[in-house]
């Protein structure tokens, strides 16, 4: 039985990735992309990158082709476009990452390390309204928050 972890790993070797500085650096430079944010709704809401959209990685598949309530046509147009796929850490974005390359993305990448490394770099996140997050809320708001409940139990 494969893991989580075990799955991250294994796309790790066949999804191409980039750090925040390559992507901070692109995205100066003007190049042409589609910053596809894949975490929920809510975690998107509260902060993201400007000029990102939300597509939640449980609708990926439906929201990439036509004629599904899903499909987000921007998403569905951007087959030969530069793709960059976000998260929090950069794993689920690693794994929407790789399934759009099986479904013919011709040019997608992960953001390594995700909104946590974004973050740590200090680059500028907003919220909903468009407005700035300080690195502070940032900080709080990406911390692994793994409740006692939630960890392997001790034998």
């Amino acid at each position: 039985m494969k893991t989580f972890a075990d799955l991250v790993k294994e796309c790790e070797t066949t999804t191409r990735e980039i750090f925040p500085w390559d992507l901070d650096e692109e995205i100066a430079a003007g190049r042409d992309m589609l910053l596809l944010d894949v975490r929920e709704p809510y975690e998107f809401d509260v902060m993201h990158i400007e000029g990102s959209i939300n597509v939640p990685r449980g609708v990926l598949e439906s929201a990439a082709e036509w004629d599904y309530e899903e499909t987000e046509p921007e998403l569905v147009a951007a087959r030969n476009r530069y793709v960059v796929v976000i998260c929090r850490s950069g794993s689920r974005s690693l794994l929407a990452a790789a399934t759009l390359s099986m479904m013919g993305f011709k040019n997608v990448v992960n953001l390594k390390t995700g909104l946590r490394g974004w973050n740590d770099y200090e680059l500028p996140l907003v919220d909903q309204a468009y407005g700035p997050v300080t690195i502070q809320e940032g900080d709080a708001y990406l911390a692994n928050k793994v409740l006692p409940e939630q960890r392997r139990p001790q034998s």
